[in-house]
């Protein structure tokens, strides 16, 4: 007898690569000893919370004997936790963000999981430019809905806004970007979401549907060069932005994040009831209360960025020591490499003997290309530069 559905046992069967290279890391220090194994498979923030954070906590704890200190609050979230988040996404996105305005849910993903409930049916499809975050597929995939990933421009990973027109169907609902980018560190440019967003006015024009712009910004703190990261609240009505502090604030399993709907969309407040809803009726109720406490006391707090530049960069000087070509990543903390051998799973394994773990670029949708993720101390990263290099040197001779 099958004890899951169908589209769960396809998943498991095409699970993600990330999980993999993860899992493949424990056997590793097992046989090798956590010194010897060289991590660069997943983005989870190695760099301790900001001190105001355990402060909040503690101050968390002091209260929890008081009545209904960590009972439920509106499925929206503690209104206090909303205005503290509205006044620091008016100044971060340079736009008049109000609390009513916002929705403070489980993580990003919890953000991006609610809208999509709200808003997509069965059949309907949403564009996301490739490389991409894999989770993508099925957070649509729970509703009925299809990922349509389309690729950007290899090497630099900008958009190829030609290419993206010619994905939109009748059943285009939505189009989901990520910027900073997991896993290319791009940050995409002004131009190029004005395009974007042309062409989605116009394909809207011609079908008479709404279609949504979604910007996943988690990584928006991790802006290196302090390039321009336009809101998209400024760009096209029809938007929203999901995001977290799993990164800014090192806090990945206190699973806080949030959704702001564009004051700008006609009828927003119908929008914004039925996000409430999902929200609830999805089984989240409401984002978790110690963490959204923690918000309010740390909202204008994170995590030193230096030390990700730093890191950002002894990662490139191991690249270009090692030959393997990259576009130096704008923001986040990740490199998308491109591998010397045309079957990226065949280099990711030459790294694995070196006991270097990298996830293959087709694990992101976008074969030839592998991850590498720098939230690692840079001695780690540093000391992996000579398998880098015998690696490289392996695959050319294969070439």
């Amino acid at each position: 007898m099958t004890l899951l559905a169908p589209q769960i046992e396809a998943y498991l069967e095409n699970s993600s690569w990330i999980r993999k290279m993860f899992e493949q890391g424990i056997e590793l220090r097992k046989t090798h000893g956590a010194d010897n194994v060289y991590d660069f498979s997943l983005g989870n923030p190695d760099l301790p919370p900001p001190a105001v954070v355990g402060k909040a906590l503690h101050a968390v704890a002091d209260q929890a004997a008081a009545a209904f200190s960590l009972g439920y609050m509106p499925n929206a979230g503690y209104p206090e936790a909303r205005r503290a988040l509205a006044g620091y996404l008016s100044r971060t996105q340079k736009q008049d963000i109000q609390a009513e305005d916002l929705i403070l849910t489980c993580g990003a993903a919890g953000a991006i999981n609610v809208f999509f409930r709200a808003v997509l049916e069965p059949g309907d499809e949403v564009v996301c430019p490739a490389p991409y975050f894999v989770e993508y597929g099925f957070y649509a995939g729970n509703f009925g809905a299809r990922l349509v990933p389309v690729k950007s421009k290899p090497l630099t990973f900008e958009l190829d806004i030609p290419v993206l027109e010619q994905a939109f169907t009748a059943r285009t609902r939505a189009v989901l970007v990520n910027s900073p980018n997991n896993p290319t560190g791009q940050i995409y440019s002004r131009e190029e979401l004005e395009a974007l967003a042309a062409i989605m006015r116009k394909h809207a024009a011609r079908t008479g549907r709404v279609i949504y712009l979604i910007s996943d910004e988690p990584y928006r703190f991790l802006n290196y060069d302090k390039l321009e990261l336009p809101s998209v609240f400024d760009i096209y009505r029809y938007s929203v932005i999901a995001g977290s502090f799993s990164k800014s604030l090192s806090l990945a399993g206190a699973r806080i994040g949030y959704l702001a709907v564009n004051p700008k969309i006609e009828n927003a407040a119908r929008l914004y009831d039925g996000l409430v809803m999902t929200n609830r009726i999805l089984g989240y109720v409401n984002a978790p209360a110690v963490a959204q406490q923690l918000l309010t006391a740390c909202v204008d707090a994170e995590v030193d960025v230096g030390i990700y530049r730093q890191r950002r960069a002894a990662m490139a000087k191991v690249l270009d020591d090692a030959g393997i070509r990259y576009t130096l990543p704008r923001g986040a903390f990740y490199f998308f490499a491109e591998s010397p051998l045309q079957d990226e799973i065949e280099f990711v394994s030459l790294l694995l003997k070196e006991n270097i773990l990298a996830v293959p670029g087709r694990g992101f949708g976008y074969p030839g290309y592998f991850r590498l993720a720098f939230c690692v101390d840079e001695k780690v990263i540093k000391k992996a530069a000579p398998g880098f290099r015998r690696a490289a040197e392996k695959a050319r001779l294969k070439h």
